[in-house]
């Protein structure tokens, strides 16, 4: 108590198990997807949804099975990152990206569900690769993990451009979800540019570009 009888509070100063503890929660979160709220209403949701013929259904789930399972990959990573950001703001801005991540997620069950389809049986794989990822990217540097959320946004825009080419025009639902991630993502690549993202190493792209074909084949079909 202070001299005027005001409780004064002290702020917590976290251990180092605080810490790890903190960070486990944060991946177990994400992995169990309890941390994620839908916090925006599903884009295209008052949009018609009529009967699409056989082909066009097929090929609108296979890209919404791929976007989910890429969702799947992007809380993961963010959370990844985060965990071991050295820079608050930037452990900040990863966790409101996951948060959005999350937004994407649920949009996507959603139309899979509409569609009678399943996401990907491979999503666990996805998250565990993708967590450690996010985990070693951070060990490089904020700046260097910051490119690398860049990067990966900057793939993903060209990734949802190809799928708005190839998407059925009828299917205005999954297209109005693709265009809001669209959107999403390109913001997260121009705030990662806005916080010093560092340039990612040409090789690295490539390795990055080349696990993301790997992601969006396999995750189509299984």
């Amino acid at each position: 108590m202070d001299e005027a009888g005001a409780s004064v509070v002290n702020p917590r100063h976290y251990s180092a198990l605080d810490r790890v503890c903190l960070n486990l929660d944060l991946l177990l979160r994400a992995a169990a997807r309890t941390g994620a709220m839908q916090n925006r209403p599903t884009p295209g949701a008052d949009l018609p949804d009529p009967a699409l013929d056989g082909a066009d259904r097929r090929r609108s789930a296979g890209f919404m099975r791929v976007n989910h399972a890429g969702e799947v990959c992007a809380q993961a990573l963010y959370v990844g990152q985060a965990v071991l950001a050295r820079d608050e703001d930037t452990r900040a801005a990863l966790l409101a990206a996951a948060e959005e991540e999350g937004d994407h997620l649920f949009w996507c069950e959603q139309r899979l569900a509409e569609l009678e389809a399943r996401p990907s049986r491979l999503d666990p794989l996805w998250f565990l690769g993708s967590a450690a990822i996010g985990a070693a990217a951070a060990l490089a540097g904020d700046r260097l993990s910051l490119g690398f959320v860049e990067e990966t946004e900057e793939q993903v825009v060209r990734h949802l451009d190809g799928h708005l080419e190839r998407l059925a025009p009828d299917d205005q639902r999954s297209r109005a979800i693709v265009s809001a991630m669209r959107a999403d993502e390109a913001r997260h690549a121009e705030e990662a540019r806005q916080r010093g993202a560092a340039p990612v190493p040409a090789p690295l792209r490539r390795v990055m570009a080349w696990t993301a074909r790997l992601m969006t084949t396999s995750a189509y079909w299984i």
